[in-house]
């Protein structure tokens, strides 16, 4: 099932910065998901730019801090 929405990764300032998420989740785990999980498929996108994208492997591994932290997020709610 694919799945999409926004994560606000807060600030040192008190701001947010938003990031756009993608993930396609099947309902077991398996050797193509990340780290053997659920989620086969994830694009983070921030200010318009690709911060992270896995396709059954890493296309592009999470650029920055708040990739770091959607990944996690996205890890922790799906898996």
């Amino acid at each position: 099932m694919w799945k999409e929405g926004t994560i606000g990764i807060p600030k040192k300032d008190g701001s947010r910065k938003i990031v756009h998420y993608w993930i396609k989740v099947y309902e077991e785990g398996s050797q193509y998901g990340i780290n053997g999980g659920r989620i086969s498929k994830l694009s983070l996108k921030m200010d318009g730019e690709c911060i992270a994208n896995y396709d059954r492997g890493w296309d592009i591994e999470p650029t920055c801090e708040e990739a770091e932290m959607a990944l996690c997020i996205l890890l922790y709610s799906n898996n």
